[in-house]
């Protein structure tokens, strides 16, 4: 623990609420010795502290270059970037072992880090943790952070064609572990289907491999 405090920038007073943090309800069903409690504030302070992070660094940003930019960067996919950056699958309490190495279970261990620096602190300290452990996401580029729906959404009325529209094609796998595959149409343009582990992830990739096709498209003629 005290290698991953290190790691973290943070020395924890109580260190309970860290072993809590960590630990998956696979390990215990008691609520007030796993991560959840922690991840539902850690959640709400992260959604904060980024928007605070975002009003300094951007202080000529309109609100809607502001917002996909805080999206972005509070996604479940950035989020596992983060905790993997501190290696916290190394740490993270679960039976199997491979729960550890779950998009979900990062994101959720992040944010529970994040809630219980603030409950063991205040919550200046979590918005300084953020601020540490996030601006180098902010510092890689510059330019807002548009995800592949927004994008083909513009593509689409370049093109002067309707907005898209996805649909469900099929579900694979088990209930615990499900697998999506999502289809974009752009009327008179085509469509495209996308798969992902949720339907967010599945409508993103969807999303990517019609803004392929036009692209594609566009550079043959």
């Amino acid at each position: 623990m005290d290698k991953l405090e290190q790691i973290l920038g943070y020395c924890f007073k109580n260190k309970a609420l860290l072993k809590q943090a960590l630990t998956h309800s696979s390990i215990t069903g008691n609520v007030a010795k796993n991560y959840e409690r922690l991840e539902f504030v850690g959640d709400r302070v992260l959604g904060m502290a980024m928007a605070h992070l975002l009003f300094k660094t951007f202080d000529k940003d309109a609100e809607g270059l502001l917002s996909p930019r805080h999206t972005g960067l509070v996604r479940k996919e950035t989020v596992a970037e983060v905790a993997l950056k501190l290696r916290l699958n190394e740490y993270i309490l679960a039976e199997p072992k491979e729960i550890c190495h779950n998009e979900n279970v990062l994101c959720d261990v992040a944010e529970a880090i994040i809630g219980a620096i603030c409950m063991d602190s205040n919550f200046e300290t979590a918005i300084e943790f953020v601020d540490r452990h996030w601006k180098y996401l902010i510092n890689a580029s510059q330019s807002p952070i548009k995800d592949n729906k927004t994008a083909l959404q513009e593509l689409a009325h370049r093109y002067k064609a309707a907005n898209p529209v996805y649909e469900m094609v099929r579900k694979e796998g088990t209930e615990h572990e499900p697998y999506f595959f999502i289809k974009v149409v752009v009327d008179g343009l085509g469509e495209a289907v996308g798969s992902g582990k949720n339907k967010k992830l599945a409508e993103q990739n969807a999303a990517l491999r019609m803004i392929k096709k036009l692209e594609g498209e566009n550079a043959k003629k």
